[in-house]
């Protein structure tokens, strides 16, 4: 029969704005979820439902080749701040007309440490039958009390050990596992005879405040999720109109054409050239200010009006020696794309368009034209070079400028 997973994801947010979109370890946060519910044997459907154009096409760039994954386009009833979850699960079977013996699955994406692992496992506990759904918790070593001073689940006069201690079993929203009919009769995510379905203690952290994030982003490092594993980057390559600058057109009174850089971007490349890493522009304008800023900023590389830009990526590393593994590059737009796929580590600014942040490594806290290229280099590439004691810094480079 059937398995189909679901996943709630609108596009407002009070307690983290815009959440499922931010990067959670360089990651739009919605992308963990939708890793293990793909990677799951057990799941033959991946239902996104969102009423964002942005959640969409970041959900859409996130599907594997298994082909699981479609969107659903919930309506605004179901996606204000007081509708339930429930109202877009009904609206959803409504809608889709699945069966009543199908099983259903909803999915958080404000759990992120689910794996694969973790739903295969809940639905062969629901497989075995005697229950009607199912719900993950994690286990909670410590000792609850009520509002009126009673202990709730240890007696104080036999305060136990904390290693002979069970604890107690706490929800934490990862999973629920039900069938849609019985969700339809109970207008309720799980109803009739109910079983829990134990996870490892740190996925009882829901990610529904900043505090969350902070943590949740720790213990992911900790685990050693993330980022990717550290490798020398031996080329900081970057686009220019959306990265080095905002974007924006600016024009003088005679018509001249101006751009608004930030000088944090311009101490981030000397910072690059004083560990020995090869800086460069690769950029589809083709303008005497983006030339002066290269020379500003003393890049080894600047290569203008390039429209397909792995190939020039690739012949440069071809003649220096350098592998594109060894590559970073910050892209924001569909011409940045392939090279972005392609390099050891990509990144790119918050203002990129959705099939970017979907696709890169880290999405930057702070948008182009605000710093974005020193977020990358001082968080990700110059911690990976002082794994490196050979690194040394160079004079100042003498430019190489091609146009294509």
């Amino acid at each position: 029969m059937t398995t189909v997973a679901f996943v709630p994801a609108r596009g407002g947010s009070r307690g983290i704005p815009g959440k499922n979109l931010r990067p959670f370890c360089g990651r739009p946060l919605l992308h963990w979820c939708l890793d293990a519910l793909q990677g799951a044997s057990s799941i033959d459907r991946v239902v996104v439902a969102t009423d964002c154009d942005a959640i969409a096409a970041a959900a859409e760039a996130a599907a594997s080749e298994a082909g699981k994954l479609e969107v659903f386009r919930r309506s605004d009833a179901t996606a204000t701040d007081t509708a339930s979850t429930e109202s877009a699960i009904l609206e959803f079977l409504t809608a889709d007309g699945l069966a009543d013996d199908a099983v259903f699955v909803l999915a958080q994406a404000t759990s992120p440490f689910t794996r694969a692992a973790d739903v295969d496992g809940a639905l062969r506990r629901f497989a075995q039958g005697r229950v009607d759904a199912l719900v993950s918790c994690a286990r909670a070593r410590r000792f609850y009390w009520s509002d009126a001073g009673k202990p709730i689940n240890y007696d104080p006069m036999r305060r136990p050990r904390r290693q002979d201690f069970a604890g107690t079993l706490v929800e934490n929203g990862a999973l629920y596992v039900s069938r849609a009919g019985a969700i339809r009769r109970a207008e309720n995510r799980i109803s009739g005879t109910i079983a829990p379905f134990e996870m490892p203690p740190h996925t009882a952290l829901e990610l529904d405040d900043e505090t969350d994030w902070r943590v949740g982003e720790a213990l992911m490092q900790r685990q050693g999720v993330c980022p990717p594993a550290a490798q020398r980057i031996r080329m900081f390559l970057t686009d220019v109109d959306g990265v080095l600058t905002d974007g924006g057109m600016y024009y003088g009174n005679h018509g001249e054409e101006l751009k608004k850089f930030n000088t944090l971007d311009g101490k981030a490349f000397e910072r690059l050239r004083e560990r020995g890493v090869r800086t460069g522009f690769v950029t589809g304008e083709d303008t005497t200010i983006v030339a002066d800023r290269a020379y500003k900023v003393g890049a080894d590389e600047l290569h203008q009006g390039v429209r397909d830009k792995l190939p020039l990526v690739r012949a440069r590393c071809d003649k220096l020696g350098i592998a594109l593994s060894e590559v970073a590059y910050v892209g924001d737009d569909l011409g940045d794309l392939e090279l972005l796929r392609a390099v050891g580590f990509a990144a790119c600014p918050a203002t990129a368009v959705p099939e970017v942040r979907a696709a890169v490594h880290y999405v930057c806290e702070r948008g182009g034209g605000e710093g974005c290229v020193r977020e990358v280099v001082d968080r990700h590439v110059l911690p990976r070079n002082d794994a490196f004691p050979d690194s040394a810094g160079h004079d100042r480079p003498v430019l190489t400028a091609t146009t294509a």
